[in-house]
């Protein structure tokens, strides 16, 4: 691996990898124990939601995301908590697949291009290593990251990463979920990268980069990553235009 001083550090799911096809695969697993009529209106049910709300953060839940809002849902439905983590591996057996599609965001493999003559870039997911590899190739980013640390167990397991990577040179953390995926970044020290809205519950944040949609992100980043000043001070706090 060629030296770099930087290191762009992405969340998988809501971040490399888009699309609300892993959690309705996820829904339709845990549904599984019901009877047929109760299984539909359940995968019915988180399906609509995730049409007003793809991100799974929906108004009057404490979801974090997708899944975490089919783990609440599945509560008032009938299913019982301690089969909800074999219904999540069974569904991720699927992922990129017809049954739980992806997409990847714009224009992601040509920036991932570029980037990485600059930035050693780090998939960090607390998904578990079942079709990962099969999912990044799916979205065209295969041979593009340099490491991929799966079953986390973040926020605390993201400290093993900023470990390896932090002593190297500056981290930018890039994720949709602040308390996962940046959260750990941003006490160490590290940059940060928001995909998506600041939490209702953590107003007070501010990220280094923030924007609704990870391609906005790209000029920003990319200024960074070229900025030989920058591996010795952080960049001031940007908001895209889609966040004003």
């Amino acid at each position: 691996m060629p030296y770099r001083d930087k290191s762009l550090l992405f969340d998988f799911d809501g971040t490399l990898s888009l699309g609300v096809g892993p959690v309705v695969a996820y829904a339709r697993a845990a549904a599984q124990q019901l009877s047929a009529d109760q299984a539909d209106a359940f995968v019915e049910t988180v399906v609509a939601m995730l049409e007003q709300h793809p991100s799974g953060r929906a108004p009057g839940t404490s979801a974090i995301d997708g899944y975490d809002l089919v783990r609440l849902m599945s509560a008032d439905h009938g299913i019982r908590p301690d089969t909800l983590g074999k219904a999540y591996l069974a569904s991720r057996a699927h992922l990129g697949s017809p049954l739980a599609p992806v997409v990847a965001p714009d224009g992601l493999a040509e920036f991932l291009s570029e980037a990485r003559q600059h930035a050693n870039l780090i998939v960090a997911t607390n998904a578990p290593d079942i079709r990962i590899d099969a999912a990044l190739e799916m979205l065209g980013l295969a041979g593009l990251f340099d490491a991929t640390y799966t079953s986390l167990g973040k926020p605390n397991g993201m400290g093993a990463v900023l470990d390896e990577w932090l002593p190297r040179g500056q981290v930018l953390s890039i994720g949709d979920v602040w308390v996962n995926d940046l959260a750990p970044a941003h006490a160490r020290g590290a940059l940060t990268a928001l995909v998506g809205s600041t939490p209702d519950e953590t107003p007070d944040v501010t990220p280094t980069f923030s924007a609704h949609h990870l391609p906005d992100l790209y000029p920003a980043i990319t200024e960074w990553l070229r900025d030989s000043s920058s591996s010795s001070s952080s960049p001031a706090p940007l908001i895209t235009p889609s966040e004003r």
